[in-house]
């Protein structure tokens, strides 16, 4: 019990401890925050600094209003969020009355009468300009947040500073829109003052980097009438061009509006037309009236990217409250761009005064000088003090604005990010987005390169209701008719040619590249109307050089050229070409003579000295082996060594004609031979085939075939005249005395036939169409050699970046590939297309070589080798008793000897020696020399009949029956083809050996084998 009442104790007392100890930590809190409200109260209290700052707005315009509006809400929600701070701002309000000179007198008055630390405004770069040199000189920052001409720069002037972006960072943006349709050229409308000119050289050099021209400008007064506006609009129709870029504003006197509505009017604003609008115009937007925005339905524009916020939601809505109720007149204003930027400017000016005094790094305050008596108003202000610090504040000031986090660049903010519009009733429709990191868009998304976005854009309703995307130009409606030169030339007429009606003096041009130009643009998707305009060469020359011709496209005095001009590289520097409608490359001609082969030796040309060789070489082994594996088996394959060798050779070579009558009889043999006949029946057959050609078909060959032996020599070389080929033989190292000109087929051919006095054109270079047309009605007499230089063929000339090059190439292409062109050429060139080409003429030897042949020979020669490989193997594995049986001392030139001396007996054993099968007593004898040898085997004739009396052959050719080996019966098949009578009991029957009846054997009866 006494130790559960120490317990209870001990908890009392270790609660009252912590309630002590709570209570106290309790009482401190209050204290602080007593202290802390007191300060507060306290500095509230105290007496805030009033910094003067000036602000010079045009007053009476409604830009004007807004932006005031938004500059005071601006200060008022700073300072409630930052009551504690020791600053604030008086505003001292200026109307500048739209006026340049009343702006600068207002900022005059703000830095002489009320010394004003900064200066928000103007509206305009114009009004700016001036005032930039009071601030400088007194060293009071100017801050503007809508004037932005990139000729006001902050790097000339440090007391300037620029609360939005720089015109010429939105020309990247508008460069991006032109890329991503691949216009190739677009004019700038703009106003005719600092603002509208100062974009122009920074929208030019953008524009040339996507490869977009910027053939001419419009300038229009900013005061300037309708009349005045439609007169700039009739000359932009009478032009190709249809992409125009707008860079004004819809104030003063609603310039912008006015172009609009009188573009609609004359009926610019119809399908094909192409209007794009700076952000000065798209940021504005949302302030423009129902009319105005009827009038430019279709145009596509940049503006402000503001990223949205629930800040900025409160704040519009506040804004809108505040508006409405000082300006009741006022329907349905809302926030704009401009409001978002004096807002942002005023904060940042708030916090950089602040920061200033906090740091009391200078005093608010001027110095003044003396004024004397000729002084006047611009020498006697002062100078801030505390100018140079303020500057220093505004460059370090960072924070989150309405338009992303707010800071100054050299100067300037950056921008954010623009959104691309199409402008619709409603204001502007958003359809992407461009950044300078990763261009345009279909939605934004700063996490993401410019290689992971993928440039699209949403659906576009274009001007006229169009929903396809305008090409960006057209023919003008009311234009001239395009001025086409044609070469006025003194030959090859079948390409082009130029003649005048002698009544009329109309000009009728044809040819085949005339009938081209026709039917391609009647390929084209609308109707380009054209006039054919000859050229003739300049200061009464007879020499036509296309380079001249090429060069009037440059100049301007001709739009387009047709004829028969190549595309080639240096001509590319001046001019742009169509995809080519002709085959390419230039190559040379030369005359051809007769290389028939007529003399005794004309046998041997059909085949090479190499096959000639390995031809005799095969049939002397083949002889060999033939020979090897016939010799101990047939009789035809023996005798005397030398008869021998005949035989071996005769056989071989009668092959060619399939006329050997010594027969085959081992299978080795036979095997050999299949392989043999056919390698020679294919070569017998190439063999006449070829002396036939030789004898019969006319060789025609170039008389020569290599460009540098033309150098070498120094021969004449014709040239069409005008043509670049005069720089290609230059290059090629031939000397322009040995250079001759022709300009027509005759005077071509006479190069080759009469030529320059004594000599003659040894070859002509020109392109291929000219040499195919030449060789058409020469073709017997020359022939197209050598290698060929590529071009780029036959091409229409059109000025650089002539909008009317892509489609025309594309109409080239679905000419090209259709039947229109065959019936062209058909036309022109038709009589000569049934003529066979030079070219195809014979130009290397007619003789056959050995690389035709040697699969047939290594066929052949293995065949054989195989053949004399299996019949050796067989003859050593039948007497190898015989080399058994010699001494071991024996050399093996000895046994090599041995051997040989037994491969040149007759191996008796085979059965082309046995004739004969003996039957004895009913069992069955092979009866063969190589058992009981004969001595006379060998004087045995075959298929000679055995006679009756004493070895002679009777009356009939049989045995008599008083014969002794007719006791035996021997029917009439046994005596055909019998070649040895190996039988032991038979007896020489000469009449010096009788043969004895009584010492034979018992009779035996003989039966055929």
């Amino acid at each position: 019990m006494k130790n559960s009442r120490d317990m209870m104790n001990m908890k009392k007392a270790f609660n009252s401890r912590i309630c002590y100890l709570h209570g106290r930590r309790f009482f401190f809190i209050i204290m602080f925050l007593c202290v802390c409200s007191t300060k507060a109260l306290a500095a509230t209290g105290a007496k805030k600094v009033a910094v003067n700052i000036g602000v010079v707005l045009d007053m009476e315009t409604m830009f004007g209003k807004k932006s005031l509006d938004s500059i005071l809400m601006a200060l008022y929600d700073f300072y409630s969020s930052h009551a504690v701070y020791q600053t604030r701002i008086k505003i001292h309000v200026r109307d500048s009355k739209q006026d340049v000179v009343v702006a600068a007198s207002a900022a005059l008055d703000l830095i002489k009468n009320e010394e004003v630390e900064a200066i928000i405004g103007p509206k305009t770069s114009m009004q700016a300009h001036f005032m930039l040199s009071l601030g400088y000189k007194a060293r009071v920052p100017i801050i503007s947040f809508s004037a932005t001409s990139p000729s006001l720069s902050p790097l000339r002037n440090p007391y300037f500073f620029r609360a939005t972006h720089n015109d010429s960072a939105q020309v990247q943006a508008l460069s991006s829109l032109i890329e991503h349709f691949n216009w190739q050229e677009a004019v700038p409308v703009y106003v005719q003052n600092e603002y509208g000119e100062g974009i122009v050289p920074f929208l030019s050099d953008a524009l040339q980097e996507v490869d977009c021209r910027m053939p001419y400008r419009r300038v229009i007064a900013p005061d300037a009438t309708d009349v005045e506006i439609r007169e700039e609009l009739y000359k932009l129709m009478t032009m190709e061009t249809r992409v125009f870029i707008v860079h004004m504003l819809p104030a003063p006197a609603g310039l912008a509006c006015k172009l609009f509505k009188n573009a609609r009017e004359i009926g610019m604003m119809d399908e094909g037309f192409v209007w794009i609008v700076t952000d000065g115009i798209g940021d504005m937007l949302t302030s423009l009236n129902s009319t105005a925005l009827e009038s430019m339905k279709g145009v596509l524009g940049i503006r402000t990217h503001i990223p949205k916020s629930k800040e900025l939601g409160d704040f519009k809505i506040r804004w809108k409250k505040k508006f409405q109720s000082e300006n009741s007149d006022v329907l349905n204003a809302e926030v704009d761009i401009s409001c978002i930027r004096a807002y942002d400017a005023a904060v940042a000016l708030a916090m950089a005064v602040e920061k200033v005094f906090s740091n009391g790094t200078a005093a608010f305050q001027f110095q003044r000088r003396k004024a004397t008596a000729t002084s006047t108003d611009l020498y006697s202000f002062g100078v801030s003090d505390a100018g140079p610090a303020l500057k220093e504040a505004l460059l370090s000031s960072r924070f989150e604005g309405f338009a992303g986090t707010f800071y100054f660049l050299n100067g300037e903010v950056p921008p954010y990010a623009y959104q691309i519009v199409n402008v619709d009733e409603n204001g502007g429709r958003e359809v992407g987005y461009w950044t300078a990191e990763g261009g345009i868009s279909r939605f934004l998304d700063f996490n993401r390169t410019g290689a992971d976005l993928k440039p699209a854009l949403g659906p576009i309703i274009w001007p006229g209701e169009s929903r396809s995307v305008p090409k960006g130009w057209q023919i003008p409606v009311n234009g001239k008719k395009l001025r086409v030169g044609v070469p006025m030339k003194n030959g090859f007429f079948e390409f082009v040619k130029v003649t005048r009606d002698p009544i009329t003096n109309a000009t009728r041009v044809s040819g085949y590249c005339k009938d081209v130009f026709e039917a391609v643009m009647q390929a084209m998707p609308y109707p380009v109307q054209h006039e054919y305009i000859p050229f003739t060469p300049p200061n009464g020359s007879i020499s036509l050089n296309y380079n001249d011709l090429i060069y009037q496209v440059f100049l301007g005095t001709f739009d387009i050229v047709v004829g028969d001009v190549t595309i080639v590289a240096n001509r590319s520097r001046f001019v742009d070409f169509t995809l080519p409608y002709t085959e390419s490359g230039v190559s040379m001609i030369v005359p051809i003579k007769d290389h028939t082969t007529k003399n005794a030796w004309i046998f041997l040309k059909p085949l090479t000295w190499q096959l000639w060789i390995t031809s005799v070489c095969c049939f002397i082994f083949i002889g060999f082996v033939v020979w090897v594996l016939e010799h101990r088996t047939n009789e035809d394959f023996r005798g005397p060594a030398w008869y021998q060798v005949g035989t071996m050779f005769w056989f071989s070579f009668s092959t060619v004609l399939f006329a050997q009558r010594e027969r085959v009889v081992s299978n080795s043999a036979r095997f050999v031979m299949i392989v043999w006949v056919f390698v020679v029946l294919i070569l017998i057959q190439t063999y006449t085939a070829s002396l036939t050609s030789l004898l019969t078909v006319k060789k025609l060959q170039p008389m020569i075939t290599d460009v540098n032996e033309l150098v070498k020599r120094g021969d004449l070389v014709g040239y069409q005249q005008g043509t670049f080929v005069l720089d290609l033989l230059k290059n090629m190292g031939f000397a322009e005395s040995n250079l001759r000109q022709y300009d027509s087929l005759e005077t071509l051919e006479e190069a080759f036939s009469k030529g320059d006095g004594k000599r003659t054109v040894a070859a002509v270079f020109d392109e291929i169409p000219y040499m195919r047309l030449f060789l058409g009605k020469h073709c017997s007499k020359y022939v197209m050699v050598g290698r060929t230089y590529k071009t780029d063929g036959f091409g229409f000339v059109f000025p650089k970046r002539s909008p009317l090059v892509p489609d025309v190439s594309r109409a080239i292409l679905n000419v090209t590939e259709g039947e229109k062109m065959e019936e062209i050429e058909s036309k022109w060139f038709g009589k000569q297309a049934a003529c066979p080409d030079g070219s195809s003429a014979s130009l290397t030897s007619s003789s056959i070589g050995l690389d035709s042949f040697w699969g047939l020979f290594l066929i052949a020669g293995i065949s054989s080798l195989l053949g004399l490989i299996l019949h050796a193997t067989i003859f050593l594995y039948q007497h190898k008793h015989v080399l058994s049986g010699l001494d071991g001392t024996t050399s093996w030139w000895n046994k090599v000897v041995v051997m040989c001396k037994h491969f040149d007996d007759k191996d008796l054993r085979s059965h082309t020696y046995k004739k004969f099968q003996f039957r004895d007593n009913g069992t069955d004898h092979m009866l063969s020399a190589a058992a009981s040898p004969h001595p006379m085997s060998d004087r045995v004739q075959t298929g000679f009949p055995i006679s009756s009396d004493q070895g002679t052959p009777s009356d009939h050719g049989y045995p008599s029956s008083s014969s002794p080996i007719s006791r035996g019966q021997i029917s009439l098949e046994t005596w055909v083809n019998v070649v040895d009578l190996a039988d032991p009991s038979f007896q020489d029957s000469s009449p010096s050996s009788p043969i004895d009846d009584s010492s034979q054997a018992p009779p035996v009866e003989i039966v055929p084998a």
